[in-house]
C-alpha cells in the first residue's frame, strides 16, 4: 500500500491525529496561562479551554493503540508469555523515567520558587506509565481475545471512576493516591486508564482487521463514535443516577464515554482525510505528531516557565492568538529539525564504512 511507503512503517493517519491533538494543547494551554482573568468567563476562553480537554483523553487513546501493536507484534514472534509482559513493562518504564525527568526539567528551570511537590506530580506521562504498568498482562492474550478484554476494562475502569472519588483516602498519601483518584489537577488511573484500555481495543481491532477493509471499518468506527456520543448525552442528563454522587467534570462515565466518542470521530476523519484527501501530500498535523513527545515537553516550558513571565494572564485574546500561532510555528520548526537529524544519523548509520585499502604494494 502505498500510504505505507509514505509513512515508513507508521500509520499516518495515527501521526495525523496526534499532531491535531498536539494543535488543540497547544492553544489550549496558551489561552490558561496568557489570557487576562478579566476574560476568563468570556465564550473565546471558554471554548479554548473547553476544546482543550480533550488532548489528554486523545493521547492516552493513541497510546493505547501502539501498546497494542508492540503486544501483537510480541504475538507475532511467538514470544513466550513471559516475554510478552516484559516487553510490555519496558514500554511502562519507559514512559515513567520520561515522566520523571520531565518533572526534574520543570523543577530545576523554576528553582528556587518551583516547590518541591511538584516532582511527584501526576502527570498525563506518569498516568500513561501506570496504566501501560496495570495493563501489561493483556499481552499473554491473543490480539482477539484483547479487543474483548479490553473492552471489558474499559468500561469498568469508567464506571468505577465515581466510586473511587467517593473512598476517603485521606490517610493514603498524596502522591499515591494521586496515581488512582479522580482529580481536577491530576490524572489518576480512574478514569484516564480507560481511554488506553480503549486505545488497545482499537490498536487491537486495526491488527485483526485486513488492509483493504480498514476503510469500511473506519466508518463503522466513525458511527460508533457519534453513536456514543449521542447515547452518553442523553444517559447523563437523565435525573435517575445508579451513584450517590457523581461529577461530570471529574467523575462521571458519561462524559468518558462522551470523549470517547469524539476520539473516535476523529480518528476515522483523520483516516478518511490522510486516505483520500492528503495522501503523501506534507500535513502539519502529521509532521507534529511524529514528534509530539517532544512538542509537549519544550511547550510546557515556554507556556508555564519563567521565560514569558511577564505576559502572565496579561494579555488580550488577540494577543493570545498571536502567541499561539507563533508558538505553533516554533513546535513545527523543531520538530522538522528534530525529524531531519534523524534521518541524518539513520543515514550516517546506513552508510558503508570504507574498507582501507592495502597500500604496501603501492
Amino acid at each position: 500500500m502505498e500510504q505505507k511507503k509514505n509513512t515508513s512503517g507508521r500509520l499516518a493517519f495515527i501521526d495525523w491525529t496526534r499532531g491535531f491533538g498536539a494543535v488543540i494543547m497547544l492553544q489550549g494551554h496558551t489561552f490558561h496561562s496568557f489570557t487576562r482573568t478579566d476574560l476568563r468567563d468570556k465564550g473565546p476562553y471558554l471554548l479554548s479551554q473547553f476544546v482543550g480537554g480533550l488532548p489528554p483523553a486523545l493521547f492516552l487513546f493513541l497510546t493505547g493503540i501502539t501498546f497494542a501493536f508492540l503486544m501483537d507484534s510480541q504475538e507475532k514472534r511467538e514470544a513466550g508469555a513471559w516475554h510478552k509482559i516484559v516487553a510490555a513493562l519496558k514500554r511502562s518504564r519507559y514512559l515513567f523515567l520520561i515522566a520523571f525527568l520531565f518533572r526534574l526539567q520543570l523543577y530545576v528551570f523554576g528553582f528556587p520558587t518551583s516547590p518541591a511537590s511538584e516532582l511527584l506530580r501526576v502527570d498525563i506521562l506518569n498516568c500513561m506509565g501506570m496504566a501501560m504498568l496495570i495493563l501489561s498482562p493483556m499481552a499473554v492474550f491473543s490480539t482477539v481475545e484483547r479487543i474483548r478484554y479490553c473492552t471489558v476494562l474499559g468500561i469498568v475502569i469508567a464506571v468505577l471512576s465515581p466510586v473511587i472519588s467517593s473512598i476517603d483516602v485521606s490517610h493514603v498519601p498524596a502522591f499515591l493516591s494521586g496515581y488512582f483518584v479522580p482529580s481536577y489537577t491530576g490524572f489518576g488511573f480512574f478514569p484516564w486508564a480507560s481511554f488506553l484500555a480503549f486505545g488497545m481495543v482499537m490498536g487491537s481491532a486495526i491488527r485483526v482487521v485486513k488492509r483493504e477493509d480498514l476503510g469500511r471499518a473506519m466508518v463503522w468506527t466513525l458511527a460508533l463514535g457519534v453513536g456514543l456520543i449521542v447515547a452518553a448525552r442523553q444517559l447523563s442528563d437523565m435525573s435517575y443516577s445508579v451513584y450517590p454522587k457523581v461529577d461530570f467534570w471529574l467523575d462521571s462515565p458519561g462524559l468518558t464515554f462522551i470523549k470517547l466518542g469524539v476520539v473516535l470521530v476523529i480518528l476515522a476523519g483523520s483516516y478518511i482525510w490522510m486516505t483520500y484527501a492528503v495522501a503523501s501530500r506534507p500535513s502539519l498535523f502529521r509532521q507534529l505528531g511524529m514528534t509530539s513527545l517532544l512538542v509537549y515537553w519544550v511547550h510546557v516550558e515556554i507556556v508555564y516557565g519563567r521565560w514569558f513571565g511577564i505576559w502572565k494572564e496579561r494579555l488580550s485574546v488577540g494577543q493570545v492568538l498571536v502567541y499561539t500561532v507563533v508558538l505553533i510555528a516554533l513546535m513545527t520548526a523543531l520538530s522538522l529539525l528534530q525529524t531531519s537529524g534523524r534521518a541524518w544519523w539513520s543515514s550516517l548509520k546506513a552508510a558503508p564504512v570504507p574498507i582501507p585499502s592495502n597500500s604496501s604494494g603501492d
